[in-house]
């Protein structure tokens, strides 16, 4: 469900590294795009499934679903299976557990005016467990120490603490399509105080636009994330690395460099796609133009194309099987699994390079493996 509060859970990383980028995004529209709305038709089939497995009437939505298909179907259904399984688990250990689904959650008495909605909420005398759906295959996303998710149980301790003796915390990101099922967990006296020592000092500030402006990964999702000037200082001191006097680089300075790099990399898309936009709208740039671009031919007539090949003699038409993306989105997730499963045969990935906090394990491999990977 979006969420356009002024300090928002879900935009909590970017104004708790940088407090004064709430204020300075607050006039800007919300961007629209497809996969927004591709992601709430998935919570709103997940919320029915989920209703669905427990015994509770609901209404079934997918007629109305814009970007409904199988893929959604199967995510959906996976969902609804790994809750049900905590929720019996949580029995099994002899609790009773009670689940909120889509239950909206108040988080002002930590961020002024801070509300948001949890997709599902499992708790019982001792433990509190807090899944959240995620639809993107874009980014994956981690639930150590997401401040998202952190927001939503402070806001689900306001709700049931009257109610339940509550002192662990688990924080579940549910996101089917990258096969990635991320769980942190925490004491609730360690959340509080991090609520009361941290959380409320930068709310405070980003609330009323002070604190300092702050560079990061944070900046991914930011309004303002092409025209901002922290940011620009950031990356252009790449340009001005004090580079070492002998003629070589050492490995240090690459790592450092290559770090950089990539965030670099990130801000100059952001300015030429900001750039693009002025160009687009008539507006004007200094040293660039709109052109156009290269194109391809296209039939005007699929039809009348094969009809003429095949009076002269030939065959119009491409015979392969379709590939294992597009055969899993015909026949669905189980099915593909049922029937080709035996024919399915992953290759080793080719060695690639990837920053250490990536979740991979390491390829510890001798030259002689590189040379006969990469030939």
């Amino acid at each position: 469900m979006a969420d356009h509060a002024l300090l928002s859970p879900s935009s909590s990383a970017r104004w708790i590294s940088c407090p004064p980028s709430a204020r300075l995004c607050e006039s800007i529209e919300e961007e629209t795009s497809s996969f927004a709305q591709e992601g709430t038709d998935a919570h709103a089939l997940c919320e029915y499934k989920l209703n669905k497995a427990l015994g509770n009437e609901a209404v079934d939505p997918r007629p109305e679903l814009e970007f409904y298909n199988e893929e959604m179907e199967s995510c959906a259904d996976e969902y609804a299976l790994y809750v049900m399984q905590i929720y019996h688990q949580m029995k099994n250990d002899g609790a009773d557990p009670l689940i909120a689904i889509e239950a909206k959650l108040d988080i002002s008495s930590y961020v002024p005016e801070c509300s948001g909605t949890g997709d599902c909420i499992i708790v019982s005398d001792g433990k509190l467990h807090i899944i959240d759906f995620k639809y993107g295959r874009g980014v994956l996303v981690e639930a150590d120490h997401n401040t998202q998710m952190m927001l939503y149980a402070l806001g689900a301790l306001g709700m049931f603490s009257s109610l339940y003796e509550i002192e662990d915390i688990a924080m579940t990101i549910f996101q089917p399509r990258l096969s990635n099922i991320s769980t942190f967990e925490m004491k609730r006296e360690d959340l509080e105080n991090w609520a009361n020592q941290v959380l409320k000092e930068k709310a405070q500030l980003a609330f009323e636009g002070g604190g300092e402006f702050c560079s990061g990964s944070h900046c991914r999702f930011c309004k303002v994330r092409s025209t901002c000037r922290e940011r620009a200082n950031a990356n252009l001191s790449l340009a001005r690395y004090e580079f070492a006097k002998p003629p070589l680089l050492d490995d240090t300075e690459i790592s450092a460099i290559l770090i950089q790099a990539e965030e670099l990399a990130s801000w100059v898309a952001d300015l030429r796609g900001y750039a693009f936009s002025v160009l687009i709208g008539g507006g004007h740039i200094d040293g660039f133009k709109l052109v156009e671009g290269r194109s391809a031919r296209t039939y005007t007539d699929e039809e009348a194309v094969a009809k003429a090949v095949k009076e002269a003699g030939f065959d119009p038409y491409e015979h392969k099987v379709l590939g294992i993306t597009a055969m899993m989105a015909l026949l669905g997730k189980s099915r593909f699994n049922e029937l080709l499963t035996p024919f399915v045969f992953k290759p080793r990935g080719k060695p690639t390079m990837a920053p250490s906090s990536d979740k991979r394990p390491e390829m510890i491999i001798g030259k002689q493996d590189f040379m006969e990977e990469t030939t």
